[in-house]
């Protein structure tokens, strides 16, 4: 009997493992792998303090603000501004400055303000200057004669190991530019599949030339060595690593060094463009400057920018937000300290989760009962993300996804294969409800049968109510042949979305569906499941309307109302037959929200208290603070969006936000020359321009700006 068990153990070790490693090699446990880097970054970036000899000079919006207020400066900015920022940091003797800037195009301020950058830039001597290297993008075919080659040399490195990626396109900048500068760096940064910076590919090829990532040549510029001094650097590809000068940058599969970010607000130290400004303009006249040059004595100094309408902000492992510049500097910094993370190699990656996986499934197969089932769940399943957080601990990426997957699918094959005989009761429970309750519900119920009786709990929810529009005139025109046909696709549709985001069918009333989050199972995302489930439900609904349209001969769309808030959740009803139900005063409000969407002209309506859970996560606009029927204090309320859809429509949305502020304050006139111009292709503003005028004819006394709805 041991034997066996042990030999099935080992079969299904390694079922386990093949399928796990077949989904990492095929990229499918990708997305889930850079989260899981993200929350280990996270975790270590606080205990360690950035360079101090890296700092950044940012254009942040206090600078924009300042050179308007007190310089009379719109944007863009003269060049010759940037001079006094190259002559400060000459001042200072820092090792070199970088720009993460493009000056593709003669400054619009004549040529006087390009020859007066280019001489501030020449009297640096270390000045690092932008291009733009890419495959659809850029004018440039081959390598300009007006600008210096990188006195680079590049040695045993092949397309073939993918370490070099040449580019068919770039931008350069004007002459003034490049030939002043030491040398002339990629800028170009390319995040992963999440949108999140994590890499930065150090070199790349344009017309057989090597030209450095921006963190790199700052480094090289602030070498003795090579550009203008003459004697050229050399790059060796070896070892997986690329060596500069006999400095390892390590690389991954694709040619990427790996970042190691540090800090928890995983930020360099920095100082304000206009301070940098403000200490120049008083060193030349005299006085004491805002900032000390010694402060920046020696240091790699980097400048880009970080106010929002600059449009270079970027997501990094350790914050959503985070100059683009910022990401060169880290680069520059793991060069530094040459503390690039390490990727482990794929017959590393194999090796473990073969150890892993196979002695998980031997010991599950071994052991029996429940309990000891648990705790063999328990020491088993956190040692991928022991080990991946230890390596990373010394710096090593070593994947977390592909073992925990396997190690996952050899427990569950080894319960499986275990209690194959067991589960009539199992069988018995899913039979009976599978119809009415949703899968998460029937697999507790399956762990604990007890809770098949009377009583509930009160417990935050989210919750979820929708009707079809105008349903009961286009019933009338259908068999109950086709009725009942059409109710079955519509409903089989949107309820594989709400089971897919984890949510809890409560009940269907005809055309309607009412659902909740967070129970019976604990899902502290509830409201971010809940408002995705809705807008996925509102997208497959527009994908499926033309074919429902076809059978009804009219468009079906759906209004959904969405509140998150205590609530009674639990079994309800008589002894011999109960549903799995909620109470209370939130549900009331989900349900009264799904009906406001009339009076606005709306399909998705989701109240502050769900806003506030999920702001970050999507996109929103305020639609109103409404008073509902039942209830006296107001509500406001918002329209989602995906960050996609509300793009498509942001000036929509930004002249709409406008006007409701207007209407809030009273100002009944300004807000109508707001909503009009938009009210063709906006029902909510619509809605407005009609009650504004209404307003301006009889004003109210007290305004407050709630939205009194007499109706459900």
């Amino acid at each position: 009997m041991a034997q066996s068990k042990l030999l099935r153990g080992l079969l299904v070790g390694v079922a386990a493992a093949v399928v796990a490693l077949l989904l990492w090699s095929t990229g499918a446990l990708e997305l889930f792998e850079a989260r899981t880097w993200d929350a280990r970054a996270r975790t270590f970036a606080p205990q360690r303090e950035p360079d101090s000899r890296v700092v950044l000079i940012l254009l942040d919006q206090d600078s924009l603000d300042w050179a308007r207020d007190a310089m009379g400066l719109t944007w863009p900015w003269p060049r010759e501004v940037y001079s006094y920022i190259v002559s400060f940091i000459a001042r200072a003797e820092a090792r070199a400055l970088a720009f993460d800037v493009l000056y593709l195009e003669p400054s619009g301020y004549g040529v006087f303000d390009d020859q007066s950058f280019g001489s501030a830039i020449a009297s640096m001597d270390r000045f690092v200057a932008s291009a733009f290297f890419g495959t659809q993008t850029g004018d440039s075919l081959q390598w300009p004669e007006y600008v210096p080659r990188p006195n680079l040399t590049l040695q045993q490195c092949s397309d073939q190991q993918q370490l070099l990626r040449r580019y068919p396109r770039a931008a350069f900048p004007i002459a003034e530019v490049a030939q002043s500068s030491r040398y002339l760096a990629n800028v170009q940064l390319q995040p992963d599949r999440d949108g999140v910076y994590r890499r930065v590919r150090p070199v790349i090829m344009f017309d057989d030339v090597v030209v450095p990532s921006l963190g790199l040549a700052a480094w090289l510029a602030g070498q003795e060595r090579g550009a203008h001094a003459g004697e050229p650097v050399e790059l060796v590809c070896s070892d997986g690593a690329l060596h500069v000068d006999g400095r390892p940058i390590v690389l991954d599969r694709s040619g990427n060094a790996v970042l190691h970010f540090k800090n928890q607000a995983g930020r360099h130290r920095d100082f304000s463009a206009a301070a940098i400004l403000q200490s120049e303009i008083e060193l030349q006249s005299g006085e004491t400057p805002l900032v000390d040059p010694q402060e920046l004595h020696d240091a790699y100094v980097l400048f880009g920018f970080s106010a929002p309408g600059l449009f270079d902000l970027r997501t990094s492992p350790i914050t959503s937000v985070v100059p683009g510049v910022d990401v060169h500097a880290t680069m520059l910094e793991n060069l530094l300290s040459d503390d690039f993370m390490r990727p482990v190699s794929p017959w590393m990656t194999v090796a473990l989760v073969l150890l892993l996986v196979i002695a998980a499934s031997i010991v599950g197969s071994v052991v029996s009962g429940a309990g000891r089932s648990v705790i063999v769940y328990a020491v088993f399943l956190p040692l991928p993300a022991a080990a991946a957080f230890a390596g990373y601990a010394v710096g090593y990426w070593v994947p977390l996804m592909v073992p925990t997957v396997g190690v996952a699918l050899a427990l569950v094959g080894a319960n499986v294969a275990n209690y194959a005989t067991e589960g009539k009761q199992k069988r018995y429970i899913k039979n009976a409800f599978q119809q009415y309750l949703s899968p998460a519900v029937i697999e507790d119920l399956i762990q604990d049968p007890q809770r098949l009786r009377l009583g509930g709990e009160r417990r935050q929810l989210s919750i979820f109510f929708s009707d079809l529009e105008g349903f009961t005139s286009l019933s009338e025109g259908l068999s109950p042949e086709e009725l009942t046909a059409l109710l079955n696709d519509y409903l089989s549709a949107m309820t594989d979305i709400i089971h897919d985001e984890g949510g809890t069918v409560d009940k269907y009333e005809g055309d309607a569906i009412i659902a909740f989050w967070n129970a019976p199972l604990t899902q502290d995302d509830h409201a971010l499941r809940c408002v995705r489930a809705a807008l996925r439900a509102q997208a497959r609904l527009a994908e499926l309307r033309p074919q429902f349209a076809a059978r009804t001969g009219k468009e079906l769309h759906m209004r959904i109302g969405i509140n998150s808030g205590p609530a009674v959740v639990g079994n309800m009803g008589s002894r011999t037959r109960f549903d799995y139900t909620m109470l209370g005063d939130a549900v009331n409000l989900a349900a009264r929200l799904e009906g406001i969407n009339k009076q606005f002209g709306t399909y998705t309506m989701i109240s502050q208290a769900t806003w506030q859970q999920v702001q970050g996560e999507f996109r929103a606009r305020e639609l109103s603070r409404v008073a509902v029927v039942g209830r006296k204090e107001a509500v406001v309320v918002f329209e989602p969006f995906f960050e996609s859809d509300y793009q498509l429509h942001a000036d929509r949305l930004k002249q709409f936000e406008q006007g409701l502020q207007n209407y809030y304050r009273g100002s009944f006139a300004a807000a109508e020359a707001a909503f009009a111009p938009i009210a063709d292709r906006d029902p909510p503003a619509a809605r407005y321009l009609a009650r504004c005028q209404k307003l301006q004819q009889a004003p109210p006394a007290g305004w407050d700006g709630v939205w009194v709805m007499t109706e459900k």
